[in-house]
């Protein structure tokens, strides 16, 4: 069982709105160019209040009857299912993609688990136009990352450079500033435990700083 998707009723109401169109206009768009036989409009008004979410395939369709994109109605993705859904791909592309079986796949959707090589992980990303952010968070590559840093700003963060463009799939170049800038802040972070004004609560805020170095990392990387 899937968990709902993360569905913005208040985008719902809007697009609605601005195509000048009445739930009963959704509603029997839906019926008739999507087969949703069901769906009357007190589903579209339900939808609208928060009061329920659209399954998966409720809520193409309700993008298709109101000229916008699957993501346009949509929160934040969050797994391999719910992003494939945002950009309106099916999985059989996503597996045509890929390389990866049909079957094996879909079973990466059920369980929430990406098994995929290097390879498939950047052809996934390709597919589903994933930034960096969340094809890492999709192929559970998140830990290993935060080992990566933590050893770039506690050591020589040149040293760890390579390793971690080839884990977020970004160029050297562009990482460049942000582990010399992230280097610096947790060198400054130690050499004030050092000092007799420092002491405990500098050695708290370096902790602190290692335990959210990977939310440190895409904050600075992607200008936030």
């Amino acid at each position: 069982m899937h968990p709902p998707l993360p569905f913005s009723a208040r985008a719902a109401r809007i697009l609605r709105e601005k195509v000048g169109m009445a739930p009963g206009h959704v509603a029997y768009g839906m019926r008739a160019s999507y087969g949703m036989s069901h769906i009357t409009p007190d589903h579209i008004t339900a939808w609208e209040r928060g009061l329920a979410v659209p399954g998966a395939h409720e809520l193409t369709a309700l993008a298709g009857a109101l000229w916008c994109a699957p993501r346009d109605l949509m929160g934040a993705p969050r797994t391999l299912r719910e992003h494939r859904i945002a950009r309106g791909i099916a999985p059989e592309d996503v597996a045509r993609a890929t390389g990866i079986p049909l079957h094996d796949y879909l079973a990466m959707e059920e369980h929430s688990r990406w098994t995929g090589g290097r390879r498939e992980s950047a052809l996934l990303g390709a597919a589903l136009e994933l930034p960096p952010r969340a094809l890492l968070s999709i192929t559970g590559g998140e830990e290993e990352l935060a080992r990566l840093l933590t050893e770039a700003v506690s050591t020589r963060w040149q040293a760890h450079i390579r390793e971690i463009a080839n884990l977020v799939s970004l160029d050297k170049k562009d990482l460049k500033s942000t582990l010399r800038a992230m280097h610096d802040e947790y060198q400054t972070l130690m050499a004030a435990t050092l000092s007799r004004a420092g002491g405990v609560d500098a050695a708290e805020n370096g902790k602190r700083y290692l335990d959210e170095i990977v939310h440190h990392f895409w904050t600075r990387l992607e200008g936030g």
